[in-house]
């Protein structure tokens, strides 16, 4: 490992971020066309194609900063930028979630008590929707559309327990980098990975039977809106989060990282345990209450 520069290394301008924005505007452009139904094929092509250029970037940027911080370019204070950095990041995503979680309480708590009369609503009760029964998950929309809800036992259980094992499995592999293991931080890091792989597969396997056996869709009203918007984007956290699991364990392959010197890894696991915690709050709300 390079021994750290002491003065503030300033990088050299990178096509990266313009490639990111680039990336995370086809993916949301091609999602939003996609779930629209509109556009034809054009909307799937054109996720895909931020897909690519997402990976690309995560890709291009991470090899520009892995060889720069193996090349003795970072001081201390380039470190404190790095975890103020992914600290911000991590507060950032808080918020994203706390946004739906919100939008969730707020139906739930306010206006499907205040659609079945709650209050001095009465009569808004008896105009909009007199047969309304105020009671969560909405199974019927006020257009007759009928779902099942989706029940919190068997692949929402068992992906709660596979993502709980991966915190575990996580925390040992830096507690073995930690010790010098090199070993054992690549097998503890690699059943990390596999688990993230095994809980993606799963979730695919529960949104095949949420519209093929419950008829649960984002058009089946609000339960469904907020479940697959909930459920899906911490989807999207989970596959981030388990490639930049599988970054590290090439990385650890290769010899890099010390017990000394590993925030690259620390990071990693920092946003794999945030990924574990908004699960679980969604098992909590989404599936359970």
């Amino acid at each position: 490992m390079a021994v750290k520069t002491q003065r503030y290394y300033v990088p050299a301008q990178s096509p990266w971020p313009i490639v990111g924005a680039l990336g995370l505007f086809l993916l949301a452009a091609g999602a939003g066309m996609w779930a629209a139904g509109i556009a034809g094929v054009w909307g799937p092509v054109v996720f895909a194609a931020g897909t690519l250029v997402m990976t690309l970037m995560l890709f291009g940027w991470f090899s520009n900063v892995i060889s720069e911080s193996h090349a003795g370019l970072y001081s201390e204070q380039m470190d404190r930028s790095f975890r103020q950095g992914m600290t911000w990041f991590i507060f950032s995503e808080v918020m994203f979630f706390g946004a739906f979680f919100g939008a969730l309480f707020y139906v739930r708590v306010l206006s499907v008590p205040w659609l079945g009369g709650a209050g001095n609503n009465a009569m808004t009760h008896e105009v909009l929707w007199p047969a309304f029964d105020p009671v969560w998950p909405l199974v019927l929309t006020p257009g007759g559309i009928e779902t099942t809800a989706m029940g919190w036992f068997g692949l929402p259980l068992i992906n709660t327990l596979i993502l709980l094992t991966s915190s575990v499995t996580a925390h040992l592999a830096h507690l073995a980098l930690l010790r010098d293991q090199r070993p054992r931080v690549v097998q503890w890091l690699g059943a990390t990975v596999i688990l993230g792989a095994l809980f993606l597969a799963l979730q695919a396997w529960e949104y095949v039977h949420a519209y093929r056996d419950l008829g649960l869709r984002l058009d089946s009203g609000i339960y469904g809106n907020t479940f697959f918007l909930l459920t899906g984007f911490h989807g999207a956290h989970v596959t981030l989060g388990t490639l930049m699991l599988f970054i590290m364990w090439l990385r650890i392959n290769k010899g890099h990282f010390t017990p000394a010197s590993h925030f690259g890894f620390q990071a990693s696991s920092w946003y794999w345990h945030f990924v574990d915690v908004v699960w679980l709050c969604l098992f909590i709300f989404v599936y359970i209450l």
